[in-house]
């Protein structure tokens, strides 16, 4: 043993003995592992553990102690009370990877201009709350831990004494027992409401997140930055709780999570019975631009982050993604609510796997159809996609008839006029989402071309079961070109063999389609190509155009009526749009409109 574990080993036999005492605190069936102890820098960097003295992990519920800033802190004799309080953020708030970015979601909201310091207001809400229960209910002294904290510490943030008075006032104790320094008339009526605030909402903490950060925003202003990061840093706990997860279910805005009221605005702090016309203005935000849902009894519509929204939330909470890869899974979480089932080709009789011989098997295969046995002996360590075989599949007929989906191949116009996905939501972007798993669902392989013509494509390789690849090409932008390169068809359709795997060509697009169909490459019109293409896909083919209903009655219409009949006389299907918004009614409806019994 090194004489630095030596020197803390009492230390750590201590804490280690309170821990089982700290969980009965919450409830004798908690069950979380011991904490990780950590004895030197080296160590905490390891637990990715900088600045405070202990931190929590949701992803894998973990609690990480740095023993040495225990020490450093004078906090030995306090190991129920902290761990007590790292178990309370396990058990209670935030608990998981979704309540925890749901709160940053509703701090964010109350802290305008301020966004940036939400993972902090949120440590500190958190913590109001768990210390609160601890201190009154568990007994234990959590206020001599502030004590220990604050006997050095600088009271120049307002926001400091404006924390350390609200834990004054929930526990009665005499004023200046925490914080030195004067605090104002209003600091003092603001610390009541906080204390207040902690103490009517510890049962729906979520409800009252923004409400406090509504109350600590005047402060935060006022307050210097880096000071408040020195201040606070000791007591960043959360603050990388979400790393290593991913949260579900923001897409959505909730309702209330909007326009925060101040705590003394909220009637069931102040006990005022203020009119809610006062409080909500003229019902759009008002003059005090609040717009409290949760007071008006009234359940709001639906409504959605925009993607940098989505984006900041993910990375308040810890998410460490690149932005292709969380719009990606943004426009997922919007897409699955819509899902439908996938068109599929009838046949009149069903086929039984007949076992024949073997193929490559790659990563783009599920993993399920390796064959181990035919992988081992092509060499004793497997390599994906060198040594790696699944078992080939003949067809002994039956009696019974039998559907096979069609492949998707979906053409999604990614010119200059389209909007970046991971800035603004993309309907094209979030109708081809919910087409594309729709047939990955329903067994079908998916190939996506992004295409802003004459420029650049994007597309996956070949036809794909990824649903991460698929979304991630989908997710991406090009913003070049004027249209969809209709053109790109012959890459994938010139070749006979694809008959063999009848696939659906969806292209989405707008009205200067029709200039590049009239354009030549490779010495053909893009008619010719998209015409030869709906022959050799074997699945049909759908346009879905965005022709306002300006262009089809003052804009040259017979010209738009007559490409529009000849795409149809070629075998197309054209469905039409009078806004993108549209295409998720479209996308909702795709099977039953282009897949009606008469035309399989």
């Amino acid at each position: 043993m090194s004489t630095t574990a030596d020197e803390y080993a009492p230390i750590r036999d201590a804490w280690q003995a309170a821990w089982p005492a700290a969980l009965a605190h919450w409830s004798r069936f908690v069950q979380l592992h011991e904490p990780a102890w950590c004895t030197t820098a080296a160590e905490e960097k390891r637990e990715h553990l900088s600045g405070s003295f202990a931190m929590i992990r949701l992803v894998d519920h973990s609690i990480v102690i740095s023993l040495r800033q225990v020490k450093e802190a004078g906090l030995e004799r306090f190991a129920a009370e902290i761990l007590a309080h790292e178990i309370g953020h396990h058990v209670y708030c935030p608990a998981d990877l979704t309540d925890n970015a749901r709160l940053l979601a509703r701090i964010r909201a109350g802290l305008p201009t301020k966004e940036t310091f939400a993972p902090m207001i949120s440590n500190l809400y958190s913590d109001l709350l768990i210390n609160d229960r601890l201190q009154r209910s568990a007994g234990l002294n959590i206020a001599g831990v502030y004590r220990q904290l604050g006997a050095d510490a600088k009271t120049e943030s307002q926001l400091w004494m404006l924390y350390l008075r609200i834990y004054e006032g929930l526990w009665n104790l005499p004023k200046g027992e925490l914080v030195r320094g004067e605090a104002d008339a209003r600091l003092e009526h603001d610390a009541r409401l906080g204390a207040r605030l902690i103490r009517s909402y510890a049962r729906d903490w979520i409800q009252g997140a923004g409400r406090f950060a509504a109350l600590c925003l005047p402060y935060l202003i006022a307050d210097d930055e880096k000071g408040l990061l020195r201040v606070f840093v000791l007591l960043g706990d959360t603050r990388c709780a979400g790393s290593g997860g991913f949260p579900d279910g923001l897409a959505e805005i909730e309702d209330g999570e909007l326009f925060p009221i101040h705590p003394s605005e909220d009637p069931d702090l102040t006990g005022l019975d203020i009119p809610l016309e006062e409080v909500q203005g003229d019902g759009d935000g008002g003059s005090s631009g609040r717009t409290p849902s949760a007071l008006s009894g009234r359940k709001t519509a639906k409504n959605f982050r925009q993607p940098f929204e989505y984006a900041e939330v993910l990375k308040a909470a810890g998410v460490d993604l690149d932005v292709r890869e969380i719009t990606a899974r943004y426009y997922r979480e919007l897409a699955l609510p819509h899902l439908i089932p996938f068109p599929v080709k009838h046949l009149p009789q069903a086929a039984d796997p007949l076992p024949e011989g073997l193929d490559l098997w790659d990563i783009d295969t599920p993993l399920e159809r390796m064959d181990w046995f035919g992988t081992l002996l092509s060499g004793p360590n497997p390599i994906p996609g060198v040594t790696t075989r699944q078992r080939l599949y003949g067809e002994s007929p039956s009696g019974d008839p039998a559907t096979r989906p069609f492949n998707l191949y979906l053409g999604i116009d990614c010119s200059g006029s389209m909007g970046d996905p991971a800035s603004k939501l993309s309907y094209p972007v979030l109708a081809g989402a919910i087409i594309a798993l729709s047939a990955l669902r329903a067994g079908s392989r998916v190939k996506v071309v992004l295409s802003g013509e004459p420029g650049k494509t994007i597309s996956t390789d070949g036809f794909v079961r990824t649903q991460s690849v698929v979304l991630r090409t989908l997710a991406s932008y090009l913003g070049t070109g004027y249209s969809f390169g209709i053109h790109r068809l012959a890459e994938t359709f010139a070749d006979e063999k694809v008959r063999r795997h009848p696939a659906h060509i969806l292209i989405v697009s707008d009205n200067d389609i029709f200039s590049m169909l009239e354009q030549k490459g490779d010495d053909r019109l893009g008619w010719d190509v998209a015409l030869e293409s709906i022959k050799r896909c074997g699945g049909g083919g759908t346009y879905v155009l965005q022709l306002p209903q300006a262009v089809m009655s003052d804009k040259w219409p017979q010209a738009v009526r007559a490409n529009l009949d000849r795409m149809k006389s070629d075998g197309w299907a054209v469905s039409l749009v009078d806004s993108m918004e549209e295409l998720v009614a479209f996308a909702r409806q795709f099977s039953k409109t282009n897949y009606t019994p008469a035309r399989r």
